[in-house]
């Protein structure tokens, strides 16, 4: 069985992998922007925080959970 296959048959597409590689890209950031504020800044304490959790919570499960229109088509079939 070929790669693509196996995603496919999990229901994973490429737009799914686009929004996996942007959750990632959002925790960097997050921890980057930790590591350049000081112990009590606002951006270590507060901004990056904020960007980790939208990172973890919002963006992260959307890229396992999302399915286009087309599948959801298939889907039901």
């Amino acid at each position: 069985m070929k790669t693509n296959e196996f995603f496919e048959s999990l229901g994973l597409t490429r737009i799914n992998l686009y929004i996996f590689i942007a959750s990632l890209l959002v925790i960097a950031l997050g921890y980057i922007l930790m590591a350049l504020g000081d112990t009590y800044d606002v951006l270590s304490l507060y901004v990056s925080p904020l960007v980790l959790i939208i990172g973890y919570v919002i963006v992260l499960p959307l890229s396992i959970l999302y399915r286009s229109k087309k599948n959801k088509d298939e889907v039901k079939q």
